[in-house]
């Protein structure tokens, strides 16, 4: 998988060195090797779990949420895929604490 470091913002003809931070409307682009496609993300947040960063993305015109292991190499943007299921339940779980815990239960949440 490959990313394109550029965080989508206007600064990035001025060099932005933000990589989806600070921005609001952060979007990077993620290449899909086995598919051989390049997707637009919106960058949800970057957090950290276990002394690890994970980043989570929403593809444009799509309902998924990605979360990736998240590192930086210089100027370029690395992701990673979550090992195991164990590690992706927990990450999960804390992404959805993180940025779920102040919403309203809706009438399809409340059972």
């Amino acid at each position: 998988m490959e990313e394109n470091k550029k965080c989508g913002c206007t600064n990035d003809e001025n060099g932005c060195d933000c990589n989806g931070e600070g921005h609001e409307d952060a979007v990077i682009y993620v290449t899909f090797e086995d598919e051989d496609r390049e997707v637009a993300c919106d960058v949800l947040g970057i957090f950290e779990v276990d002394d690890i960063e994970y980043i989570a993305l929403a593809p444009q015109d799509e309902e998924d949420v990605l979360i990736y292991r998240y590192s930086e190499e210089g100027d370029d943007i690395k992701l990673d895929e979550i090992e195991t299921d164990e590690e992706y339940d927990k990450v999960a779980a804390e992404f959805d604490e993180m940025f779920f815990a102040d919403m309203e239960p809706t009438e399809e949440t409340e059972e």
